[in-house]
């Protein structure tokens, strides 16, 4: 069976809609229990953020991999397999007594679980849509907001309810049921553009070789890194942020942290995802434009969260720069999908989110030192902008001179 009917491209969106729901769930489960986790284990800030930047690094240099195996092999098992691997790996963090277990556990295991995931997950929701794929990407990427809102809140709840290490095993029993689910219902695609028996298969470096050497896939990887690091930053410090600046509890800083931000991002990637559609039939390049865009104007509220300002004034900073993130988050896999090969699609996801991920892991660490030698986050914040202003800039430029010339070279 192969899933033809014309309404089961939904349903696997669906499937996968709630499997990328849990996928960043799990991630930001450590990211609200991260100060109880510091205090318990008797760990310091550089410490925790090394954890989170040992798991970016191992999510990063695995995903070559993943794209691989999302090209050669049957992306439906790929995405179940990976998991039911990190869901298992969760519920183990949840054991951990010291650094040396979180890292194995929650940065090596569940990040390299993950790493799986991604490239053919995307890969597949592309393959089902094609007329339909900025809106459906979009309608999955609020699966992320959900999740981190979810996340944000229940793991908290749980953390102070009865401790973090419950918060771990509670969502990873949760993937491993999703898991299951999904290996009865979901179906892989035929693909008329795959390599047939008598062709080479794609290589570990064919997606970063077609990603570096098409302009446009190439300056989207950078505003993709640059991305990544900054949202990186902020999910790992913004509830320790509303903790130790406001007084917050763990379920309260998780949910006003995610909440806020999250809610007008699902509004924000719906409004994106449909104007890109709308537009790029028209002029393609629109897609770029508004990524471009959406960098400059979100990146304009971080330089107001760090300063004197009132709780409410700081959740509205939260809210606009959420909204403006989800014009990037809307296009991504779209964008990259229209200048690079079909049948490299797996593989060139691969090459965007290991570049975009080694970048970002560097942040967790980096804040965590400066907040360290500084004693408040309140400084990392307009660092943080800066770093999407530059990425917004070089989009909107590219977009102009290279977009419809990369596209062009694939589609003609």
């Amino acid at each position: 069976m192969k899933g033809t009917h014309k309404y089961y491209k939904w349903e696997v969106l669906g499937l996968l809609w709630m499997a990328y729901l849990l996928n960043q769930a799990d991630r930001q489960v450590f990211n609200t229990v991260l100060p109880a986790i510091r205090d318990s284990l008797n760990l310091t800030d550089t410490s925790v953020g090394l954890i989170a930047t040992v798991f970016n690094l191992c999510y990063a240099f695995m995903v070559p991999l993943g794209g691989m195996a999302g090209d050669r092999l049957s992306r439906k098992w790929v995405t179940t397999i990976a998991i039911l691997f990190w869901s298992v790996a969760t519920m183990f963090t949840g054991l951990a007594t010291g650094v040396v277990m979180l890292i194995l556990m929650r940065s090596v295991a569940t990040g390299g679980g993950e790493a799986f995931f991604g490239p053919a997950n995307y890969s597949l929701l592309g393959q089902y849509h094609t007329d339909t794929r900025a809106r459906a990407m979009s309608i999955h990427q609020t699966s992320y907001y959900v999740g981190v809102i979810l996340a944000g809140w229940l793991a908290g709840y749980i953390a102070d309810k009865l401790g973090w290490q419950y918060s771990f095993i509670i969502f990873g029993a949760a993937g491993i049921i999703w898991g299951i689910v999904m290996a009865f219902r979901l179906k892989d695609k035929e693909d008329a553009d795959a390599p047939r028996n008598d062709e080479k298969k794609p290589g570990i470096f064919d997606g970063f070789k077609t990603v570096f050497t098409t302009p446009t896939a190439l300056v989207l990887t950078i505003g993709f890194s640059g991305f990544i690091f900054v949202i990186t930053g902020y999910m790992t410090w913004v509830p320790a942020f509303l903790q130790e600046e406001f007084g917050q509890t763990q379920a309260a800083a998780g949910f006003n942290s995610m909440f806020w931000t999250y809610l007008a991002a699902f509004a924000g990637v719906l409004l994106a995802g449909t104007l890109s559609d709308k537009f790029a039939v028209r002029d393609r390049k629109v897609r770029m434009v508004i990524q471009g865009v959406g960098l400059i104007l979100g990146a304009a509220f971080l330089f107001f969260v760090g300063s004197n300002m009132t709780l409410w004034l700081i959740y509205l900073c939260f809210a606009g720069w959420g909204f403006f993130r989800a014009f990037f988050d809307a296009n991504i896999y779209t964008v990259l999908y229209d200048v690079t090969p079909a049948r490299l699609h797996a593989s060139c996801s691969s090459a965007l989110i290991t570049t975009g991920f080694a970048v970002g892991a560097l942040a967790p660490v980096i804040l965590g030192a400066m907040k360290d030698s500084m004693g408040s986050l309140s400084a990392t914040f307009p660092v943080l902008g800066a770093v999407w202003i530059v990425c917004g800039i070089l989009m909107l430029i590219v977009s102009r001179t290279h977009y419809q010339k990369d596209y062009d070279k694939i589609n003609r």
